[in-house]
């Protein structure tokens, strides 16, 4: 019987922070979506997941940079995210490299994204010009 994907990420959720992350759980879970045909939803169940842990009060962050992030931005993402989530117990920083992304970080946060880049800061500068220019 197919289980709604918001209870497989609350199963995850919760498995998860009592214990922790383990190669047999992921396992045991990629088994059950293959099994299922569900693969195209992973992203969803691992968005969903992400929402559980924050609602508990664990918020991960994934800070997406063409470049390492230094401790005092990361202290600075942590201070954004918990003005965010001010109920946070822990804010985890997570850095995935994206060569796309030419200068600044890109927040991906459970439910929203915050957008530091460059290209954003200029897409916004370019919408103020050209508003209101017909």
């Amino acid at each position: 019987m197919k289980q709604p994907r918001t209870k497989l990420s609350r199963l995850v959720a919760d498995k998860t922070l009592k214990s922790g992350l383990s190669r047999r759980f992921n396992k045991e879970v990629a088994a059950y979506l293959l099994s299922q045909r569900r693969t195209t939803e992973l992203d969803s169940v691992l968005r969903d997941v992400q929402a559980d842990w924050a609602e508990a009060g664990y918020v991960e962050v994934l800070a997406a940079s063409a470049h390492p992030l230094t401790a005092t931005l990361i202290t600075d993402i942590r201070q954004r995210v918990k003005g965010l989530y001010p109920s946070a117990k822990r804010i985890i920083v997570t850095e995935v490299f994206d060569p796309a992304v030419i200068g600044g970080v890109r927040l991906n946060l459970p439910n929203r994204q915050l957008d530091l880049t460059v290209q954003a800061k200029l897409n916004q500068f370019k919408q103020l010009t050209t508003s209101g220019k017909d």
